[in-house]
């Protein structure tokens, strides 16, 4: 047995050829159109399944910021607060008390129904921004720990949710509230992934 290796014969050279008999035209095609696989510090990636583009630092690193906990709560606090104040400023323009409830005779000024308006948007924002901010916080911990996105976080979650917001009114109004939330994430997170 050589040290050195034997120099390939033509049978193992056409054998090689991938696109023409020619060994000329061959290189021609293999250099415009490419090996079947592409060569980058020691990986081979197969080129036939499809693109492969490979991140770059920066974006592992906006893809981290933007996958952890603490953004995914800030952004459901920020939507949560618009669609709140979307509609709070929707019910208070359907149904705006027009006559104040001690005095039925007196008509309201435009700067009151105006006041009342943005008191009880307000109030929607907040509302929502609250719970979308806890229920993100403590879905994503959920996921966090148990390793595993499926449906039982989000029911897990809106248990947990509904059960703290509850509670301010009472326990029988806490164990309600985390059934209920729970039960109506369940179908949310149901009707997400199958639709």
């Amino acid at each position: 047995m050589s040290l050195f290796p034997t120099p390939p014969t033509r049978k193992t050279d056409e054998r090689r050829r991938a696109f023409f008999e020619n060994e000329e035209l061959d290189e021609l095609a293999k250099h415009y159109i490419g090996n079947f696989q592409r060569y980058r510090e020691n990986i081979i990636v197969p080129r036939n399944i499809g693109p492969v583009k490979i991140k770059t630092n920066e974006e592992k690193m906006i893809e981290a910021a933007m996958e952890s906990c603490v953004f995914k709560s800030v952004m459901a606090c920020v939507l949560g607060y618009g669609l709140g104040a979307a509609i709070g400023l929707f019910s208070s323009s359907v149904n705006p008390n027009i006559a104040t409830p001690g005095m039925p005779e007196k008509q309201q000024t435009a700067r009151e129904i105006f006041r009342e308006m943005r008191a009880t948007t307000h109030s929607y924002a907040k509302n929502f921004a609250l719970i979308g901010a806890v229920f993100s916080a403590v879905e994503c911990a959920i996921e966090t720990s148990r390793g595993e996105s499926d449906w039982k976080n989000g029911t897990y979650a809106g248990g947990i949710t509904g059960g703290l917001i509850g509670l301010r009114a009472g326990v029988k109004a806490g164990i309600l509230g985390a059934a209920g939330f729970a039960a109506f994430s369940t179908v949310i997170d149901y009707y997400m992934r199958h639709r």
